[in-house]
């Protein structure tokens, strides 16, 4: 199996940020290849771009000739070439509670709120700004309340989202916040996620992930 990774990624998108804290913790280096979003019409629309990935969408990892898309597939899928560390509990319990703390954030809170659908919301249904960061703001409180109610509620909860080792939960997470931080959420409204970032802020593969730190960051 080869060690060679290439990573497709946008310094501000939060699924690209999920995979570049994974590369990190399981101390892969990945080939990192900008795609902006925004440039040239969208560079994630280029034919040679959308070869790689039909859903015209960041990220996208290419290994031993392969390329996956999908944020939580990429992740999976590092897990399994890369066991150690691994990305989930050894429990199935254990397992099921990540994936369903990174599924509220991926599945329910992310793509409701991803640029795509906010810039169709200006264009072409006309919303002002206000109503789209209205809008982001509405389903990001609701949805990282009920993970606060979650992880309050859990004996699991460590350090971390569950336990005292990051796992698939924390990587969704984070970047959750960071967009949470570009809306209207007053985020002191939930205390346990501002521990749990405080924490993960504390390992580089979290710090070194960030948006202002990418190589294409603006």
């Amino acid at each position: 199996m080869s060690e060679a990774f290439t990573l497709y990624s946008y310094f501000r998108s939060s699924a690209a940020y999920r995979v570049r804290i994974a590369l990190n913790l399981k101390g892969i280096k990945a080939d990192y290849r900008a795609v902006h979003l925004l440039k040239d019409g969208g560079q994630q629309h280029a034919p040679s771009y959308a070869q790689l990935n039909p859903q015209e969408i960041v990220p996208t990892v290419v290994h031993d000739g392969y390329a996956i898309g999908q944020s939580l597939a990429i992740m999976e899928y590092l897990d399994e070439v890369k066991p150690e560390p691994p990305l989930l509990p050894k429990d199935p319990a254990g397992r099921a509670r990540a994936r369903q703390l990174a599924y509220a954030v991926a599945c329910d809170i992310h793509p409701i709120n991803n640029l795509r659908v906010l810039n169709y919301l200006r264009k072409p249904l006309g919303h002002d700004d206000d109503e789209v960061i209205a809008w982001m703001t509405h389903w990001i409180d609701l949805g990282l309340g009920a993970i606060e109610t979650m992880l309050t509620s859990s004996a699991a909860t460590g350090r971390f989202c569950h336990g005292d080792t990051p796992t698939l939960a924390d990587i969704c997470l984070i970047p959750q916040m960071a967009n949470a931080r570009r809306g209207r959420t007053n985020l002191d409204l939930f205390p346990t996620l501002k521990r749990i970032e405080a924490a993960c802020f504390e390992l580089p593969a979290f710090a070194d992930a960030a948006p202002g730190k990418q190589p294409d960051a603006e």
